[in-house]
C-alpha cells in the first residue's frame, strides 16, 4: 500500500482532492538528495540516485487512489529513465477520468545537455530516433480514453501521438523521437499550439515541417497557433509554404507573427481565416 503522507511530505508530488478523491496531481522532483530512505520504504532499489525520481512516480501512478485523475501535470529530471517508466505506470491501468495531460521536462536550449538530480549531463540526441518514453510498448493512449488537452515539453520524448481522443494539443520543442514538432496525426486535434525556438547547435525548426500538417492526419484541425515559432525562412517563405498547404482552407484561425503585413500576392490564400497571420 503506498505511504501518500511519505509521498507528500517528500514535496515532489502535489496533490489535489476533491471530496476523498485525488483528482489532480503535479510531480516535480523536490531538492532533496537523500530521499533512500523513502525509496526502500516504497520497496523499490535504492542503490541509483537517478532512478529514485522514477520510484515516486510509479508509487502513485500504480496505486488505486490515482485511478480519479482529471488533471496530471509530469516535470521530468531524470527523463532519461522516468520518462519510460512513467508511460508504463500510466498505462498500468485504465484512467477513465484523465482528460488533461502535461508531460515534459524543462529545457533552455533544445537538445541541450540535460542535467539530472545528481548533477551528471547526458545528451538527449543518443536517444534520436528512438524516443525516451517507449510509449507504443504499453499501449500508453489505449489507457487514457477520456484525455482531450495533452501538452509536451522538450525534446524526443515519445515515437508519436497515438491518441484519438485528444481536441486541444500543445508542443513546446521536439517531442516526437525523430526530432519532430508535430505528430504525424492528431485526428481528433482541433486546437494545435506548437512553440518552439533556437537549439544547441544554433539552428531552428524547417518551415517544410508545416508540411506534416495535411487534411489526411489532421481532419478536425480548426485552429492552429505558431505565433512562438521560429522557423528556418523569412516570414514570406514561411507564408509560402502555408499557403500551399491543402489543410489552410480547412483552418478557421492562424495565429502567426510578422514583421510586416501579409504580402498583397499572398492575401487572397489567407482571407477565409476568421483570424490570420499579421504583423506584431
Amino acid at each position: 500500500m503506498t505511504d501518500f503522507d511519505a509521498l507528500r511530505s517528500d514535496g515532489s508530488w502535489q496533490l489535489t482532492t476533491t471530496g476523498d478523491r485525488i483528482t489532480g496531481a503535479v510531480f516535480r522532483l523536490a531538492p532533496n538528495p537523500d530521499r533512500r530512505a523513502l525509496v526502500e520504504a516504497l520497496g523499490a532499489d535504492a542503490s541509483d540516485p537517478e532512478q529514485w525520481e522514477s520510484v515516486l512516480l510509479e508509487a502513485f501512478l500504480t496505486a488505486p487512489e490515482s485511478a480519479d485523475l482529471t488533471v496530471l501535470e509530469l516535470h521530468l529530471t531524470d527523463f532519461h529513465h522516468s520518462a519510460a517508466r512513467a508511460a508504463a505506470a500510466l498505462a498500468s491501468r485504465g484512467r477513465e477520468h484523465l482528460v488533461e495531460l502535461h508531460l515534459g521536462h524543462d529545457f533552455k536550449l533544445l537538445y541541450e545537455h540535460a542535467t539530472t538530480s545528481t548533477g551528471r549531463s547526458f545528451d538527449p540526441l543518443e536517444k534520436l530516433n528512438e524516443g525516451f518514453a517507449n510509449e507504443s510498448a504499453v499501449d500508453l493512449w489505449s489507457a487514457l480514453p477520456a484525455l482531450r488537452a495533452l501538452t509536451l515539453r522538450g525534446g524526443l520524448l515519445l515515437d508519436d501521438m497515438g491518441s484519438t481522443t485528444v481536441t486541444d494539443l500543445h508542443v513546446i520543442g521536439a517531442p516526437f523521437a525523430i526530432g519532430a514538432l508535430f505528430p504525424d496525426r492528431a485526428p481528433g486535434v482541433v486546437t494545435l499550439t506548437a512553440e518552439i525556438g533556437y537549439d544547441v547547435f544554433g539552428g531552428v525548426c524547417p518551415a517544410g515541417q508545416l508540411e506534416l500538417l495535411t487534411p489526411e492526419g489532421y481532419p478536425a484541425l480548426r485552429h492552429l497557433d505558431i505565433s512562438r515559432a521560429v522557423f528556418d525562412e523569412a516570414d514570406e517563405e514561411v507564408l509560402e509554404t502555408l499557403a500551399e498547404l491543402p489543410l489552410l482552407r480547412q483552418l478557421e484561425t492562424l495565429d502567426l507573427e510578422l514583421e510586416e503585413d501579409v504580402p498583397e500576392r499572398l492575401a487572397p490564400a489567407f482571407a477565409h481565416l476568421e483570424r490570420g497571420p499579421e504583423a506584431g
